[in-house]
């Protein structure tokens, strides 16, 4: 694992956007099932007394999205967890570690499938977190409830996928406007859904 990691940590920015490009693929009804297994392992590993609550996000839990093929998982853990002993963990289910310049832990990511010669097997983001009122929940249900939003933007994803093929964070800067955007309309709808009940 380290090894693996040293080796992609090597590669310069270039290199890393030739060998993971942006991909966008239809929708695979095999995607429930990979999270749900993975969150088993994930459960598994931390322990569940360490997890407040686990979530599949992303276009791939929107029913008939495309998406890029990979599973989205936010993790929130209680503040008990300590960094390294999440980082011991992950790594021991065959995860990478990817430390995040601009969000220091708690706020980590690790990383599945990647390898120093591409993509290989089913990819995962885990992000870990403590427990808290994420967008990123609001935005998926959200989606779910409007098909009509979710068809635009996925189709806003094929056209900028022509632009940012190679370029990962092109790709996601240019979409956030429409995300902010979705995600006000979701939160002003669903009002507080995923406030932690002990910070009400």
């Amino acid at each position: 694992m380290i090894s693996k990691m040293k080796k992609l940590c090597e590669m310069n920015n270039e290199e890393l956007r030739r060998l993971f490009p942006i991909t966008i693929t239809e929708y695979n009804k095999d995607w429930p099932r990979l999270y749900s297994e993975e969150k088993l392992h994930i459960e598994k590993a931390i322990g569940v007394e360490n997890i407040f609550r686990i979530n599949h996000y992303g276009s791939t839990s929107i029913p008939g999205m495309i998406a890029k093929p990979t599973i989205d998982i936010l993790l929130e853990v209680f503040e008990h967890v300590e960094n390294d002993y999440i980082i011991r963990k992950m790594e021991s289910i065959g995860y990478i570690y990817s430390p995040q310049v601009d969000n220091p832990p708690p706020h980590m990511m690790f990383l599945k499938g990647y390898t120093p010669e591409g993509f290989k097997g089913q990819a995962y983001h885990v992000h870990v977190r403590y427990a808290g009122d994420w967008d990123e929940l609001y935005f998926r249900d959200y989606l779910i409830s409007n098909p009509d939003l979710a068809e635009r933007y996925g189709k806003l994803k094929l056209e900028l996928k022509k632009i940012y093929e190679f370029n990962r964070d092109g790709y996601t800067e240019a979409k956030s406007e429409f995300i902010k955007e979705a995600t006000r309309a979701a939160k002003n709808e669903l009002k507080g859904k995923y406030v932690p009940a002990f910070n009400l």
